[in-house]
């Protein structure tokens, strides 16, 4: 994977936050680890142990704020895709709102917890859906 996605940019973030809708929002992960976490202060630690902190705690604002897991798997083989890509953790997030979202990201304690994902996640993928309904057929 020659691609690191981290973080978003200030552009991508407000065009995120711009996109105002009633509801709920559902955003899948997809992340792969480092071996090793990458800590600004030095300390040493795998990527596993760092993202397993960052899930500590965050956990208690993103529950807070109504925050939970709707979905997690555990990821097996890229039929279609980058042969290349391979994913440690791949799950859906629901936020009760756009705004529960965005006030979780700006909560202090989250953002002291973010910087265990940060020095953890080699790259990931985060994408926002709106929740619809399940059945039985493609499309």
């Amino acid at each position: 994977m020659t691609d690191h996605y981290v973080d978003p940019d200030k552009e991508t973030f407000a065009a995120f936050r711009a996109m105002e809708r009633e509801g709920p929002l559902h955003m899948l992960n997809l992340v792969r680890l480092r071996d090793f976490a990458v800590y600004d202060d030095g300390r040493k630690m795998s990527g596993a142990d760092a993202y397993a902190a960052y899930g500590r705690e965050s956990g208690p604002v993103f529950q807070r704020l109504g925050g939970r897991i709707v979905w997690r798997g555990a990821f097996e083989f890229m039929l279609i895709g980058p042969k290349q890509e391979h994913w440690d953790h791949c799950f859906i997030a629901e936020y009760p709102s756009l705004e529960a979202f965005v006030e979780m990201v700006r909560d202090p304690a989250y953002r002291q917890a973010v910087k265990h994902r940060q020095a953890a996640v080699l790259t990931s993928r985060l994408i926002r859906t709106s929740p619809q309904n399940g059945g039985n057929s493609f499309g």
